[in-house]
């Protein structure tokens, strides 16, 4: 449900701030055209497998009962956030998306609004995950 709902404000964010990630990007990683509709669904499995990711790494590291509180879990949905946009949207995406598209994103891709955006979505997914999971 975090991976979700994380998603889903992350996607609303991209849309008003990238909307060509989510319509040409995301859609052309796997060798679609563009696509608002596919790229948004594209998008939110994204989300939710990540979001599974991080339930299973809190939990089988036993992190959750260390982090012991909803703030820290929160902050710990921070951080993978900001560890997904370091590697996968800045490194991996871009990449990729070079390989399968004419589109010449760069690698690295610092994008500001990106980067506010796998924010927001660590931070839901981890808060989500405190009060759900707990």
């Amino acid at each position: 449900m975090g991976g979700l709902a994380g998603g889903l404000a992350f996607g609303v964010l991209m849309t008003m701030a990238m909307e060509t990630v989510i319509e040409m990007a995301i859609p052309g990683m796997y060798g679609f055209g563009p696509s608002l509709a596919l790229g948004w669904a594209i998008h939110v499995f994204h989300s939710i497998t990540l979001g599974i990711v991080f339930a299973l790494v809190l939990q089988m590291t036993g992190l959750e009962d260390r982090l012991g509180s909803n703030v820290a879990i929160a902050g710990a949905g921070l951080a993978y956030g900001i560890g997904l946009w370091l590697v996968l949207a800045s490194f991996v995406m871009p990449a990729w998306v070079g390989l399968m598209r004419e589109m010449a994103p760069p690698v690295p891709d610092w994008s500001g609004a990106s980067f506010l955006g796998h924010a927001v979505y660590g931070v839901l997914l981890g808060l989500l995950y405190a009060l759900l999971a707990r």
